[in-house]
């Protein structure tokens, strides 16, 4: 007799993981693995930082997944329906901006529908300027009009006691990701890609048990600390390669199709 495969829930991270950090785009083995792994009866769902207005058309486009948790898990769609979106109250939007202004706190205000930026001449700091030169094609929304509009956020100082104060001054109602060099995302007290993860795997009637999860940067720590099988790219960064169960290889390297080659998805 056969034994019965068991069905698993995948989760993808995005940057550095389904796509290329150099290219933007998915390798063509990453794809094809994913439509395999579907077709064996596995559940693939992207788990990203990124939100709605930000994951776009292209990824759609490379490969069909069955599910998006998106802006650390804020937002959560299945199958095409919307089973969860947490946004910041008008309220609070506007009290994070007036303190991102008060301690000179560059940032992307990021939305279900929109992202909001400031104009380059309003920035404080010179690495932000830079970092957002690559964001000028995307249209994004002016920063004035975000009061209430968006999800989470992506923040930057020069001066790591900015960053500090404005953390004791949201202890409470935001959580701090550490991006490295100043860089910081922050999203609503109690999101993350873990919290998204187990919503949906309660939601399926799925055990934690049969989770996997695939990414390489510090955000994606919760998730792949959250996982039954916590996969890391070779690209990854030190903290996420030093709590992996298995280390694949890099994404252009085809790491996404080693991975789940690995995992015995693809047989």
């Amino acid at each position: 007799m056969t034994e019965k495969k068991v069905q698993k829930l995948i989760f993808f991270d995005i940057d550095g993981t389904l796509l290329d950090d150099a290219t933007k785009s998915m390798p063509e083995s990453a794809a094809e693995a994913i439509r395999v792994a579907r077709e064996n009866g596995h559940i693939c769902l992207v788990n990203t930082g990124r939100t709605k207005r930000m994951v776009g058309s292209g990824l759609l486009e490379q490969a069909e997944f069955d599910g998006y948790l998106m802006g650390c898990g804020t937002m959560i769609v299945y199958r095409g329906e919307l089973l969860l979106h947490k946004t910041l109250t008008l309220e609070l939007s506007e009290r994070i901006m007036e303190a991102l202004k008060r301690y000179h706190i560059d940032a992307i205000l990021e939305g279900r529908e929109e992202n909001f930026i400031d104009k380059q001449e309003n920035m404080y700091t010179t690495t932000f300027k830079r970092f957002a030169k690559g964001y000028n094609a995307l249209n994004y929304a002016p920063y004035e009009e975000a009061g209430g509009q968006y999800d989470k956020l992506f923040v930057y100082a020069d001066e790591q006691e900015s960053i500090d104060a404005f953390r004791r001054e949201f202890y409470e109602e935001l959580d701090f990701i550490d991006r490295e060099r100043g860089f910081y995302e922050v999203v609503p007290k109690g999101y993350s890609k873990a919290t998204a993860m187990e919503y949906i795997a309660d939601k399926l009637q799925i055990p934690m048990e049969h989770t996997v999860a695939i990414g390489d940067s510090n955000n994606d720590l919760p998730m792949l600390q959250c996982a039954h099988i916590g996969i890391a790219m070779g690209n990854s960064s030190k903290e996420v390669l030093e709590i992996a169960d298995y280390i694949t290889t890099d994404v252009d390297k085809d790491g996404i199709r080693n991975a789940l080659k690995w995992l015995g998805v693809l047989d």
